[in-house]
Parts: structure tokens; sequence; C-alpha cells
């Protein structure tokens, strides 16, 4: 006698949306490593990402395209629910119930019919992309090693980000809303504290796949350190998943310096040798931001962004000039910056040898500036 199968759905109890204005909350996985395309035109090319003990693959369909970064607003949403029933004594799940209008004017979309075609041609990426992933997943035996030496082999967990949706309709046939299924994987990291940070609301506003991305990094390291954070532009360049040139890359992410287009944040450029680093620290709530191109450089301009009021903890840090290069900052957070294998510096060809630290070049050049 065959066994019946219990369908997921069944054997969730379903979880209604809290029908009120929530802070957004995005987990730090997905803030911080390269899970989606960044551009609105279809992408089939995988994501191949390694770094260290973490891998993660990203693949699509051709019928829907990779899930994007404005797909992932979805996402957010999700987390926000989760976070504030939780906070409220009451139970979640993993199987959500929503209107179209909820979902939509909490990230900030219209409420049409054409964007509630929208809203499920989402969906439909975020159900049909895939990613298999060691984050979070412990070694399978302690003392069994991977090709790479020192390093323990590990699990890879695959799953969509959305494991099945439905639409929902009354007796009459009338339209309800949305039922969808978010994977335990995504679950967990929002159920654990220490995993979801609150971003500013005014991130929805941000039009530029790019623009969306660094703001994610940047609140993602940010959040925690209150001196700064500086990145190696290449190793931004891989921790995107960007399909463009490097070059052309590093020419839009000046262009995002130059704009202050984060809100919340100041950005810098510092030089070194031959490479380039984005330095960026915290501003406080309603605060002009430095147009800082260059180290030092002393203009003064509006950021063009909402204030940044949702951030956790609430910024203290007043304005300051940048007068010179600080240290690197990599050992609070090592898997948050860059591997220095040789290859991390923004003009180095294959065969050169790698740029030299700032602690040596601020000994060459006590000033520090470029």
């Amino acid at each position: 006698m065959a066994r019946s199968r219990t369908s997921e759905r069944a054997q969730l109890e379903l979880f209604r949306a809290v029908p009120r204005d929530l802070a957004p909350r995005d987990a730090q996985d997905l803030m911080a490593y390269p899970f989606f395309s960044l551009s609105k035109s279809p992408r089939t090319t995988p994501i191949d990402f390694r770094s260290g003990a973490v891998a993660i693959r990203v693949e699509a369909v051709p019928e829907h395209g990779m899930a994007t970064i404005w797909d992932a607003d979805i996402l957010i949403w999700a987390a926000s629910q989760i976070v504030e029933a939780r906070g409220n004594g009451f139970r979640t799940s993993r199987l959500m119930a929503a209107t179209p209008y909820q979902i939509l004017t909490f990230i900030g979309r219209g409420t049409g019919a054409r964007d509630y075609q929208r809203l499920k041609a989402a969906l439909d990426r975020l159900q049909s992309t895939t990613v298999a992933t060691t984050l979070r997943q412990p070694p399978p035996q302690p003392r069994r090693r991977s090709e790479r030496a020192n390093e323990p082999a590990r699990r890879m967990h695959r799953f969509s980000w959305i494991n099945e949706w439905t639409e929902r309709s009354d007796a009459r046939g009338n339209p309800e809303g949305v039922e969808l299924i978010v994977p335990d994987w995504f679950y967990r990291a929002v159920l654990d504290d220490a995993l979801v940070l609150t971003i500013d609301r005014a991130y929805f506003g941000l039009t530029g796949g790019l623009d969306r991305w660094l703001y994610r990094i940047v609140r993602k390291h940010g959040g925690k350190q209150t001196g700064g954070w500086r990145f190696d532009f290449r190793h931004l360049y891989l921790k995107s998943g960007s399909l463009s040139p490097f070059k052309r890359f590093a020419f839009e992410l000046r262009a995002i310096v130059k704009r202050q287009a984060l809100p919340g944040y100041r950005l810098f450029l510092e030089l070194e040798a031959r490479r380039t680093l984005l330095a960026f620290e915290p501003v406080a709530c309603g605060q002009a931001v430095e147009a800082v191109v260059l180290s030092g450089t002393p203009t003064i301009v509006p950021s063009g962004t909402a204030p940044s009021c949702y951030r956790e903890p609430k910024p203290g840090l007043s304005a300051r000039q940048q007068t010179e290069n600080r240290a690197l900052n990599l050992e609070s957070n090592k898997e948050s910056n860059f591997l220095r294998d040789g290859q991390s510096g923004e003009n180095l060809e294959p065969g050169d040898a790698p740029p030299p630290s700032s602690h040596a070049l601020k000994k060459k050049n006590p000033g520090g500036a470029s």
C-alpha cells in the first residue's frame, strides 16, 4: 500500500501578517553575501562565490530569471513580520498570508494592477531561484578536511527563497491575498536576534541595484563599527556577484560616493599605492554628509535621502573631516572583508605582487593622506 504524503503546507500553522506599520528588518547573511542579481534585466548566469569556508551558488531558470535585489524586498517584509510578531508574543510560522496591498505598501511600491502583476513575477523569481550555501552549516565530521588545507569540509544547504506560493480567494472566488512559505534556512536566521538588523526605510527608495547592495553591505558592518569601516574595491566587486566588468563597477562605485546616496552613512574614497578603498562611517539622524571623494576633501552637500532613524543602535557619531587613511579594521570581523590572497588590489594584473598594507604606507608617509 502506497504511503500518502502530507504536504508541507498542511504541516505548518498559518501566520497572518500583522496589519501595522513596522520597522524594516533584514537578515544579515542576505546583506553580507551575493545572493541576488543587481540588474533588472533577466539574469540566468549563476552566482558562484567562495571565501574561506563560505561557499554560495545561486542558480536561475530561463523562464523567470534570477531573483533580484528588488525581489528581496519581499523577504525584508517577511523578516519584519516575523520579528514584530514574535516580539509581541504571537506565534510565527514559515507559512505566511498577506494581501498584496500590505506587502506593496510596506516596500514602498504602488498598489495598482501593474504593481500586483510585478509582485507575482517577483514571487515567481524567488520561488524558482535556487541557492546552495555552506553558511551556518557545521562541518559533518570535525576530523574530516576539505581539499583546501586546514579548512573543515562543510555541508551544503540547498533551498529556494520561497518554497511555494499561492493566490488565496474566498468562497465566492474573490481574491483575498497570497500565501507563501519561506525556507527553513531563512526562517531560522530571522528567529535569531543576532542575525537580523533594522534598516532605514529610505532603503526602499534607492533605485539602483548597486546602491541597494552597497547600502546593505555598509549597514551590516557600519552598525557595529562606530569608527567606520573600509573595503577594498576588488573585494567589493567579488562580493557583489556583478556581471559588469570591474572597471565599470569601480566607476559606478565612485559615482555613489560622489552622490552620497546611502541614507545614514558618509562615504569616502581612500587611495593606497595601487588600490582604492571605500571607507564609510555613520552620521547622526538628519545630518548632512560630507561628499568626500578623496581623503581630506571638505565639501559639504546634503545627502539627498531621508534621514536615517531606523538604525539600531542609535547613531551617536558627529560629523568630522577625514584627514588620513585609517588602519585596516579586519580583525573584528574577518569574514566581512577581503582575504588578502595577492589579488585584492584594484589595478593588479595576474602576476603582480600584492600592494603594501596601510600600516606600511603610513611608515613611509606619516601623514597617511594620498
